[in-house]
């Protein structure tokens, strides 16, 4: 064995290296070629042995130093590659603009609640609150509408198929005025109070009807409660939702639980009352029907009767969203489509 042999192993493995560059792959070849078991710089190590004692210490130590240098900057450059690209895959542009977060933001429906609510509250009124799973006491017939009666069809229910503990029938509640006596029964007059909440009516969808839908629910009970209060205080609340002096009107109606009853009009806000097909050209907008709360649901409530007054109304709140913010189809709002969602 002589010198001459290690010395074109290093060249062999100097050129190797040149022509592998940062080629991870070329190096791993390289590192087979030289330091693998049956590599040639290998093989002269194991022959070592054969050697006279002189040419072992001689040749001996120059080919383990040829295999320590190789191996050492064969794996040195191997990592220097590797963190190197392990840099470049987690690199941050630290002079790149950030990139904005995607946060969730509260439905158009939810706003228009916050913001009723916000206007009654400065007028002192209470924000309560009643169950969507009710019976049919509370629903219908503590509200004047006895079983059977033809004023039941006013509203098409979705019946709940089992029954509750005290066997009495089930359904989700197709107005939030089954809220009326039960709030009536833990408080006594006077109070003035706001119950926002959703209802559901087994009916055919369209642009303006849905079957689950929000309402929001007004109750004033006192002494001498008269429709002259309730026209102040909804024009007082209209004017003060849509930022500008809104009119309205009371046209005679039936309801079982009040009497008498109105549906309540305003003022159209897309043609300022002039006529428009959203108005249908009358310059007005249908809002839901009101009234002066019918002595018999005080009595269910357990007052006597004839000794207080009250009104109460039960109005659409993505009625009111769509008009404030132009909303053509009452159906968006539940579409769950990213598209109407992202403009409010």
């Amino acid at each position: 064995m002589s010198k001459d042999i290690l010395e074109k192993i290093k060249s062999d493995f100097e050129k190797g290296l040149q022509e592998a560059g940062n080629d991870l792959g070329k190096l791993e070849e390289l590192r087979i070629k030289f330091l693998s078991r049956k590599s040639e710089l290998n093989q002269l190590l194991k022959g070592i042995k054969d050697l006279s004692s002189e040419e072992k210490k001689e040749f001996g130590s120059l080919a383990n130093q040829t295999r320590k240098e190789v191996e050492t900057k064969l794996m040195d450059l191997i990592e220097e590659i590797q963190q190197r690209k392990d840099l470049e895959k987690d690199w941050i542009d630290v002079t790149a603009p950030g990139k904005k977060e995607a946060i969730g933001h509260l439905n158009l429906l939810s706003k228009v609640q916050r913001e009723i609510e916000d206007i009654f509250t400065s007028m002192s009124f209470e924000i309560a609150d009643g169950p969507e799973i009710e019976n049919e006491w509370y629903n219908f017939d503590a509200l004047n509408i006895p079983k059977n009666h033809p004023a039941r069809d006013l509203w098409d229910t979705f019946w709940i198929k089992n029954k509750n503990k005290k066997g009495e029938k089930l359904l989700v509640r197709t107005h939030t005025s089954n809220a009326q006596v039960r709030y009536m029964e833990k408080h006594k007059p006077p109070f003035q109070v706001i119950v926002p909440g959703k209802a559901y009516r087994y009916e055919a969808t369209d642009a303006h009807h849905e079957h689950s839908f929000c309402q929001f629910e007004a109750l004033v009970v006192g002494d001498s409660v008269s429709v002259a209060n309730f026209k102040s205080i909804a024009q007082e609340f209209f004017s003060a939702f849509f930022g500008e002096k809104i009119e309205i009107r009371l046209r005679p109606s039936y309801f079982p639980f009040t009497e008498p009853s109105f549906e309540f009009d305003i003022s159209c806000k897309v043609c300022q009352g002039k006529g428009c097909p959203t108005c249908g050209h009358t310059g007005w907008l249908e809002m839901g029907g009101c009234g002066m709360v019918n002595q018999r649901v005080f009595e269910s409530a357990g007052y006597e009767k004839n000794k207080y007054q009250g009104f109460a109304w039960g109005f659409g709140i993505e009625r009111l969203a769509m008009m404030k913010h132009q909303v053509g189809d009452i159906r968006n709002f539940r579409s769950g489509d990213l598209r109407f969602i992202r403009q409010f």
